[in-house]
């Protein structure tokens, strides 16, 4: 049996008082996909660092093609044969294909760029990857993302890579891509390369991956063949504890209606959108990339435009219980559920006017798909992050009761299981997982009575998902509405009351979610008839 091509033993690192890996070991073979599994926080990222050079290790030894492995930083290791894709592609958007994949290896004839020899070896690398038709002087800026996840696939060949890491690499592609990445990544194997490939979606690893390791705490916990192992196992695996539902089940009754909207119309899409949201509902949204599903949200929330139609809420609605923090001085605070009382509008119902305040005022919350440039203010604290929509409880006289804030946000991190070292911390430092559970922190905390959530459960590990889950239950428990996208169908499935697909920016065929099955879903969304399970 021949060794493997890459080996790592015994890798620790410390960064202060963090322990992020003790004593982790793995191993590569030529021709294989290994699964790197494991909750946010769980030491992937930190491994692959180690790996690619970006960290030196505390101690540990690695191994490569054979030979002892100690990159002393990212380019040493690319030279080495080491490449890693990450789920933020790092290309230069305004220069060319060519230029991309040959930045920082250029190849030179007497002093200048051999643009021919570039230009043959970018053709036979793109070639190898199922794309030939893709111009080396095409913009890279042009290109959709998974034409842009090839580029970056393609300077890892011309590189003359060994290893590969894919690190969440499907996140923000549609099926057709994620069908071409994997592809992509059989040639690679076919090849001779060894792939480590990072990612949340089990049933994607069971598609692409031969074998498992499973990082927990920093720690390797387990491993093997995917093909003799269940998904409860590999759970249990990652959360250290036996998980007989991923779908944690919080029994809700869907009553009277809390939002209503009538021919909504942004500025392109969403087109025509009606329906209604009750109290004590989840509904969910389903849709491919394109279909207008985020559009939707966000003209609810009023950060998009609207051309006409009508958003109505339902009037005096009470405060939701997750809005007050209990042992603060907020519950003083939050007698009422708006800083300002809203006009009774006919029927119940009241039309906001269409900007976030007013729609935060009138008992709407958002949690944007888009965790990084909108979700959260990187730099900020996690303090600042939680209560950044609702300051008032903790305002006197123009001083903000810093004693206050603090008392509720340590609550709210310890209510929703927030690994950090202090509220204090930057947001940026924690984890994928971490921070989305501060970015639904923000919207429970502002006591809003409908939440608006995109995707938010997407590159996050499987145990921070059934938290999210259990949590959308406890609020819809709570007598309050939650209004779901998600491209996950068997989490909508799971998870909601009633589903409605958007396709082309129109929203159709609302149903109880019995009545749908992930094949007449997936048929809605590709604007077939789709029919009850």
């Amino acid at each position: 049996m021949s060794p493997p091509l890459l080996r790592m033993t015994g890798i620790t690192k410390r960064f202060g008082a963090t322990q992020a890996l003790r004593g982790v070991s793995l191993e590569v073979s030529a021709g294989e996909v290994l699964a790197l599994i494991g909750e946010n926080g769980a030491g992937k990222s930190t491994l692959m660092k180690v790996l690619s050079g970006a960290h030196a290790p505390d101690s540990g030894q690695m191994e490569f093609a054979g030979q002892p492995y100690a990159p002393r930083g990212p380019h040493a290791a690319r030279l080495a044969g080491v490449s890693m894709i990450y789920q933020e592609l790092n290309l230069a958007p305004d220069l060319s294909v060519e230029d991309n994949i040959m930045l920082g290896q250029e190849r030179h004839a007497g002093g200048w760029v051999d643009h021919r020899q570039q230009r043959t070896e970018v053709r036979q690398a793109l070639a190898l990857l199922g794309h030939p038709e893709l111009s080396p002087k095409s913009l890279v800026r042009e290109l959709s993302v998974g034409t842009r996840q090839v580029v970056e696939i393609a300077r890892a060949l011309v590189a003359k890579s060994k290893v590969i890491v894919f690190d969440e690499p499907t996140s923000s592609l549609t099926r057709p891509d994620v069908v071409k990445l994997f592809e992509v990544i059989r040639k690679l194997k076919q090849s001779g390369l060894g792939i480590i490939y990072i990612s949340h979606f089990l049933e994607e690893l069971r598609e692409i991956a031969d074998r498992f390791s499973v990082l927990r705490d920093g720690e390797s916990v387990g491993g093997g063949r995917l093909s003799g192992t269940t998904e409860t196992e590999i759970v249990s695996l990652m959360v250290g504890r036996s998980v007989s539902d991923l779908f944690p089940s919080v029994s809700h009754t869907p009553g009277e209606p809390i939002l209503s909207l009538e021919g909504l119309n942004g500025r392109r899409i969403p087109t025509d959108v009606t329906f209604m949201l009750r109290r004590g509902e989840i509904l969910g949204i389903a849709g491919l990339v394109g279909a207008g599903r985020t559009e939707l949200l966000r003209c609810l929330f009023a950060l998009d435009p609207v051309r006409n139609g009508q958003v109505k809420v339902a009037t005096s609605p009470p405060l939701s219980p997750w809005g007050r923090g209990a042992g603060s001085e907020e519950s003083a605070a939050t007698s009422t559920p708006h800083p300002s009382p809203l006009p009774q509008g006919e029927r119940g119902f009241v039309t906001p006017r269409h900007s976030p305040l007013a729609r935060i005022r009138a008992g709407l919350a958002m949690v944007s798909e888009d965790r990084k440039g909108e979700g959260l203010s990187q730099t900020q604290s996690l303090a600042d992050n939680l209560t950044l929509s609702r300051l008032q409880p903790y305002s006197r006289f123009g001083w903000l009761d810093l004693a206050a804030r603090q008392r509720a946000v340590t609550e709210w991190l310890a209510r929703l299981r927030v690994k950090s070292k202090s509220p204090h911390q930057p947001i940026l430092e924690l984890s994928g997982g971490n921070q989305q559970k501060v970015a639904l922190a923000r919207v429970l905390h502002q006591g809003a009575d409908i939440l608006l959530l995109d995707e938010p459960t997407s590159g996050i590990d499987v145990g921070t998902k059934a938290e999210i889950y259990r949590l959308m239950g406890e609020f819809a428990a709570q007598g309050q509405a939650v209004l779901f996208v998600s491209s996950y169908f068997t989490e909508l499935l799971a998870v909601c009351d009633r589903i409605g697909v958007m396709s082309r920016g129109r929203l159709r065929d609302i149903r109880p979610a019995a009545e749908w099955s992930e094949e007449s879903l997936l048929a809605c969304c590709v604007g077939l008839e789709g029919q009850p399970a």
